[in-house]
């Protein structure tokens, strides 16, 4: 699971098995739609779980945050905080 900074400072939610060729399609053009129009985008948070359904789980709780809480959980993960 991890959260991107866009261009825009817009964040996005995603989950993947492979972070950086993510990270990689994204910033290509390639990633999502929302992404595309907003490049380049960085990598701020990712969080390793046990399972796709957990990752799902994650993003759906995440993606339904309001941006602050969002902009702490990336805050933190800065910090030396992260949950990966």
């Amino acid at each position: 699971m991890y959260i991107l900074r866009c261009a825009d400072g817009t964040l996005y939610t995603g989950w993947t098995f492979e972070p950086e060729a993510r990270l990689r399609a994204h910033n290509g053009g390639k990633g999502a739609r929302y992404t595309a129009s907003r490049l380049p985008v960085e990598m701020v948070y990712r969080e390793r779980v046990a399972s796709k359904s957990e990752a799902l789980r994650l993003e759906r709780r995440i993606k339904s945050m309001r941006r602050g809480v969002k902009e702490r959980l990336v805050a933190d993960a800065s910090s030396g905080r992260s949950t990966e």
